[in-house]
């Protein structure tokens, strides 16, 4: 008996010897400082995301603490959260994401979206679906952009003088019409199945954002069955677009998202055809149309911005005539104003990544397969790298600036290998419509209006922003 002890013992000993002088990195830094779960019944650190308001403003709170990485308990499982560039840099080879904290938005999105598929599956339908966001593809979609930015124009051209114009409304209907009619077709050319689109959508986001909170209907309820409803009409529309695009195949200037679906029937049987158009639409609308707003919002509250973008504006394309690919590369400026919109307004607070293997991540080994968040709206307000990070400035992002930041300081579309596969799509839609509205009318703000964020699955204001706009000359 004492044999064996003994024995136990000297192996013991020989394996932790072992392990000190063949795997130095895995003998020390082996807890992450964080939080303990406020109970271990499955609700983690629940009660504390909620108490901060939003996940982000959470993780705003842990790393106050704690410092550039910290743990928390997401539910059961012990997460990792992440907010240095120099960090951050090192999960740019990460390709797959933490299943379980996404799950809230499965019941719209589909168990099958590539939002949960990792690995080579994951990968090869990414590589199938990137290219209808390429350069080319977008260049033809700058006529559906102008069409629907001169559109706009007249709408506004119309309106009573000194009239408040709900901001969020129309830019959130614009960008409706702009990603509908460029992912999906000529099917949303009509403003009936725009305005079908956006209620049965709407309905369905709503339900999602309810949920942050864990709120989860009865299945029975009369909130689930809307949602249920809802979500049904928006598949069935989508359902339409394939037979009409099956009977009349479009012209290769014409193709959109929804034919590389069609094109890859191994990859993409119709339920995870609906189940993907669902997830690159509801990443789309609430990505695009919020930057929209922010955007529009922060030049109206800066007079001397919004001048400056409007000179870019006049002597890249002049006060009349249609914006191409070839001169959206000429804005900027105008760049420079997204990007800060992009940072100030926290529009995408945080994304996530796995590994299959350790990994270690500021002096710490994370084992294999826990969720490691990577707290971007964090970063995007940590005034050591962004002096007077509250302040509205575009000059942050001038060439001269950007040179002397981390390169990881700003990603405001997640990191590479999965960043989101609608950024430049997102940039074209934008500098398109933004060029045409403020060479067209001089936006400002309705007195007295004071605008707050809501940190959601996006940051979106609070409640609608007013604003007023005068017809240039």
């Amino acid at each position: 008996m004492f044999t064996i002890l003994a024995f136990v013992a000297t192996l013991v000993s020989s394996m932790l010897i072992a392990l000190v002088y063949f795997r130095p990195k895995l003998s020390k830094n082996l807890k992450v400082p964080g939080l303990e779960p406020v109970d271990f019944n499955g609700s983690g650190n629940f009660p504390d995301i909620k108490a901060a308001g939003s996940l982000h403003e959470f993780l705003v709170k842990l790393h106050k603490q704690y410092g550039p990485i910290a743990s928390f308990w997401f539910g059961s499982k012990l997460t990792v959260s992440v907010a240095s560039p120099d960090i951050l840099k090192d999960l740019k080879g990460v390709f797959d994401r933490p299943v379980e904290l996404f799950r809230l938005l499965e019941p719209l999105i589909g168990s099958d979206s590539i939002q949960y598929c990792n690995g080579t599956k994951g990968r090869t339908r990414r590589k199938t679906t990137d290219p209808a966001f390429s350069h080319d593809m977008l260049g033809h979609f700058c006529k559906n952009f102008n069409e629907l930015g001169e559109e706009i124009v007249a709408k506004l051209a119309s309106l009573p003088e000194n009239e408040h114009i709900p901001l969020c409304q129309h830019s959130l209907a614009l960008t409706i019409k702009g990603l509908s009619q460029t992912s999906f077709g000529a099917y949303f050319k009509s403003d009936e199945m725009c305005h079908k689109l956006r209620h049965n959508y709407e309905i369905c986001w709503h339900e999602m954002e309810q949920r942050l909170d864990g709120s989860v209907p009865d299945q029975n309820s009369e909130r689930q069955q809307r949602f249920n409803e809802s979500l049904k009409t928006l598949k069935e529309m989508v359902k339409d677009i394939v037979k009409l695009r099956q009977e009349s195949p479009p012209q290769p200037h014409e193709r959109a998202f929804i034919d590389v679906l069609m094109d890859h029937t191994d990859l993409y049987p119709e339920s995870t055809l609906l189940n993907e158009a669902m997830t690159y639409l509801v990443g789309g609308l609430q990505t695009s149309g919020n930057l929209l707003v922010w955007t529009l919002y922060f030049l109206a509250a800066h007079k001397d911005v919004q001048e400056k973008v409007f000179r870019e504006i006049v002597s890249v394309v002049g006060r009349n005539g249609s914006i191409g690919p070839d001169d959206i590369v000429e804005f900027h400026y105008m760049k420079q104003v997204i990007n800060e919109s992009l940072r100030l307004s926290v529009l995408a607070p945080w994304g996530a990544k796995v590994q299959n293997d350790d990994i270690e991540l500021g002096g710490y080994v994370i084992p294999k397969g826990t969720p490691v968040i990577t707290a971007l709206g964090v970063v995007l307000q940590d005034e050591t790298i962004w002096p007077l990070p509250d302040t509205f400035d575009p000059e942050r992002f001038s060439p001269e600036n950007v040179k002397q930041r981390h390169q990881f300081a700003f990603q405001p579309f997640g990191l590479p290998k999965r960043v989101c596969p609608g950024y430049r799509f997102a940039y074209y839609e934008l500098t398109v419509f933004l060029a045409i509205l403020i060479r067209n009318f001089k936006w400002s703000l309705v007195d007295g209006h004071v605008v707050e964020r809501s940190y959601g699955l996006v940051t979106s204001p609070k409640e609608e922003i007013w604003a007023q706009v005068v017809k240039r000359e």
